[in-house]
């Protein structure tokens, strides 16, 4: 769902590839006992000392309503991480589903002039304008998952990679059916919201993965995020197929619903794989039922947007970077969580 550019760095590798071919010849050349030392471009300067208390700045926040228990996660991992830091004031705005309400509130944090806006659009594209003003206004702009379609909207993009979870969810399912002497397996898969381009990705992923064990998805059918739209679409499923191996659920929101007609029909033949990493389905996992795994879409990506704005706005990089600035975009990894390492992801888990 998201797109990446990154500006040309030509002169600089040029630049760079200069100055190595000099500092070589002088050492080849000269008489002075050899150091040490690299390039300058390869060295940077900011070390281990971003946490460090910096120039104070301002970081206006705005997401949707928490009406989701993965969009609560974000607003209280965006606050965690600010309350870490003394040279931070965390400026929020109310959250709202309604697109000219979040408008108008980032309106007021820009006419506010605070330093940097991280920003997680109810819709990138409708967003997408009042993102580019705080932009011209010379805020930079931190664009959290749901990414605005002009590159000119945002400094940097954060977020989950969605073709990464399915990649990641088909992989655990094919090893799994593979260790099983599974051989012509019925796979289902409930997804969220099917006309989203994230969607279509995390189906994407999932179906590219399985082929490389040479399986296919049996059947799919979308629960739009919700626990009781999970609940029903699980619940026709698993009456059209008296026979299920493996059960891939895209958000662990609606898998509540999920793993609720599961046990109440009394199916136990196949696992399930879910999406996102909440706590509950992490529960799940430690007590060794139907769902096996979650592949995470993780929250604490609010946090991180945290993070980095304070960096831009204190117009430092990252630390373990040579690069002196940060990054234009940041895919996080989808990770799988499953019963060997789930007490490690658990302070990660949110509620659903």
């Amino acid at each position: 769902m998201r797109d990446n550019s990154r500006p040309s760095r030509r002169n600089l590798l040029f630049g760079g590839a200069a100055v190595a071919a000099g500092g070589l010849a002088a050492a080849c050349t000269g008489n002075d006992p050899e150091e040490d030392t690299a390039p300058a471009a390869q060295v940077g300067n900011n070390g281990g000392d971003n946490d460090k208390p910096g120039q104070k700045v301002t970081v206006g926040f705005s997401a949707p309503a928490a009406d989701h228990g993965w969009i609560a996660a974000i607003t209280k991992n965006a606050e965690a991480q600010a309350k870490r830091y003394s040279d931070v004031t965390f400026k929020p705005v109310e959250p709202t589903n309604d697109i000219n309400q979040q408008i108008s509130a980032v309106e007021s944090l820009i006419a506010a002039k605070v330093n940097a806006l991280v920003l997680l659009p109810n819709d990138g594209e409708q967003l997408n304008q009042v993102a580019r003003k705080a932009m011209d206004a010379g805020i930079p702009v931190i664009n959290l998952d749901r990414v605005f379609p002009d590159k000119l909207s945002y400094r940097t993009w954060i977020g989950g990679d969605n073709y990464g979870m399915g990649v990641a969810a088909g992989h655990f399912t094919g090893r799994r059916l593979k260790e099983k002497g599974v051989t012509n397996p019925v796979i289902v898969e409930i997804q969220g919201i099917a006309t989203l381009p994230l969607t279509q990705d995390r189906s994407k992923g999932f179906a590219d993965a399985l082929k490389t064990y040479g399986f296919n998805v049996t059947a799919k059918q979308d629960a739009k995020f919700t626990v009781e739209t999970g609940n029903q679409v699980a619940s026709n499923l698993l009456q059209a197929h008296k026979k299920i191996d493996a059960l891939w659920n895209h958000d662990d929101d609606q898998g509540v619903g999920v793993l609720a007609a599961i046990k109440q029909a009394g199916r136990k033949e196949f696992f399930m794989v879910g999406g996102a990493g909440s706590a509950n389905a992490m529960r799940e996992i430690k007590s060794g039922g139907v769902l096996e795994a979650t592949v995470t879409y993780s929250p604490t990506m609010a946090g991180s947007a945290i993070r980095v704005a304070r960096l831009i706005a204190q117009a430092k990089g990252m630390a373990d970077l040579v690069e002196q600035q940060v990054p234009q975009s940041i895919t996080l990894a989808s990770e799988t969580i499953t019963r060997q390492n789930v007490d490690k992801y658990m302070p990660l888990g949110f509620e659903s």
